[in-house]
């Protein structure tokens, strides 16, 4: 649905802590899901619906901070991200696909907050 969180990650520096705190204050389990290059868990409420992911800092960017990152459903991120400079935005990462999930871009609003914007895959007949 257009306009609606859609997906939420965690980035963090002790995928083990993270996963320890979630389970033991929310009732999350985790399952491992494979991605290249990095370890991802994808993080289930009690009932089995799967919330968000988590994942490890970049070890190629020492700036990194640990945090949460929300991706918004958008109905087509390409056409949508050409509104985001002239709207007083910019653009973080060119739109990129992960199978399976959809396409993805970065963006920074105004104020500069970070926001993921994902278009899912089109359902194959």
């Amino acid at each position: 649905m257009h306009g609606k969180f859609a997906w939420n990650e965690l980035m963090t520096d002790n995928i083990p802590k993270a996963k320890d705190f979630y389970a033991r204050t929310l009732g999350w389990t985790f399952d491992a899901f494979q991605v290249p290059d990095s370890e991802y868990w994808i993080a289930k409420t009690p009932d089995g619906a799967a919330v968000a992911g988590i994942m490890s800092l970049p070890p190629d960017d020492p700036e990194a901070q640990p945090g949460w990152l929300g991706y918004i459903q958008v109905d087509n991120v390409d056409q949508r991200i050409q509104a985001v400079t002239a709207a007083g935005g910019q653009l973080l990462q060119d739109p990129f696909d992960i199978p399976g999930v959809g396409r993805i871009a970065i963006i920074a609003d105004p104020s500069g907050s970070v926001i993921g914007w994902m278009t899912p895959p089109v359902p194959q007949a």
